[in-house]
């Protein structure tokens, strides 16, 4: 925390939410506000009654009529109840001093139009305040909510998994363009990545016609590895592979690193597994079955650094599948 308030953006933004805070205390508890001289609208309505009674009798004694009608006035919307209260009701009021009154403001009124006040309502005031709490808090949070978000975005996201780097490294491959070439275009065509640390590396995808028919499957996955202790795997061999439902057998074909393949008993080994081809970027393997022919490109190949053998592992291998369906003269 004391790091955080050494930069200014978070000296900034620390003195902003302190700042809100003493405000708040100061405004609602220290010094609230307090009002004087309001509107007699504003009043609860048993002091709006008394307030009107009060009138009728400095004008049953002084006569001043402007006097009488604007604090007839001052009530608002709620004059004519509380003054009809005030006749139903004169409360050991003299009733003629009530009639004489009424009589008074009634006619200064059809003679002069005015704006009324509107009166306030019981509670209004409360409930302003609350209003005034609830949107002080929501301004709070809002800017907890901000400077997280911002001290987050400084710290930067989260390193991206071994995985999450392959998957962006295969979007952004361009597939091979076979009619730019002159060759037929591909029935599917797939891009798949190994980046050192994807220990469970093994990506297969469906291989089907336009109209949805299955015909079989294609994928690579990890083959051999190299090296013990911890830390990731160190692959130094995959295994392609080219399923066709229409054939008995899956094809399969082990790409090597340069150590592997050069190892007489590792390649001895891994041969059991399939036909062993040493990785080199931009060679394409080609695998077929009754009904299948799939090319395979490698589009992209780096080896890893470490006390291992030189070129003994990857650590990044970026394939391109492309399928194409076999004529029946193929």
């Amino acid at each position: 925390m004391a790091g955080l308030l050494k930069k200014p953006a978070g000296a900034a933004f620390a003195g902003g939410v302190l700042g809100l805070i003493l405000g708040l205390v100061w405004a609602w508890l220290i010094q609230p506000v307090q009002w004087k001289d309001a509107s007699p609208a504003l009043l609860h309505p048993a002091y709006q009654e008394e307030y009107l009674r009060m009138a009728i009798d400095s004008y049953s004694v002084h006569h001043d009529a402007e006097a009488a009608l604007r604090r007839y006035q001052a009530l608002g919307a709620v004059g004519p109840v509380i003054l009809q209260t005030i006749q139903t009701n004169p409360a050991g009021q003299d009733p003629a001093a009530i009639l004489e009154f009424s009589q008074q403001v009634v006619s200064a009124l059809s003679l002069t139009p005015t704006a009324t006040t509107q009166p306030a309502q019981p509670g209004q005031g409360k409930t302003g305040g609350y209003i005034l709490v609830v949107l002080a808090v929501l301004a709070l949070g809002l800017l907890l909510y901000i400077g997280i978000r911002f001290f987050r975005h400084r710290r930067g996201a989260a390193p991206l998994t071994a995985a999450q780097q392959a998957r962006e490294i295969s979007r952004q491959v361009e597939v091979i363009d076979y009619a730019a070439r002159g060759e037929e275009p591909p029935l599917a065509q797939f891009v798949t990545t190994y980046v050192l640390g994807d220990d469970l590396f093994d990506d297969s995808f469906s291989i089907e016609t336009a109209s949805g028919e299955f015909l079989g499957e294609c994928g690579v996955g990890i083959s051999e590895t190299i090296g013990v202790g911890e830390g990731p795997k160190r692959v130094s061999a995959f295994e392609v592979w080219l399923f066709d439902k229409s054939d008995i057998q899956t094809v399969t074909k082990v790409l090597m690193s340069n150590h592997a393949y050069h190892d007489p008993h590792t390649f001895a080994r891994l041969q059991a597994k399939g036909e062993p081809i040493l990785v080199e970027k931009g060679k394409q393997i080609i695998l077929e079955t009754a009904a299948i022919q799939m090319a395979v490109t490698i589009s992209d190949m780096a080896y890893g650094q470490s006390a291992l053998p030189e070129e003994s592992f990857f650590e990044r291998l970026t394939l391109e599948l492309a399928v194409w369906p076999k004529t029946a003269g193929g």
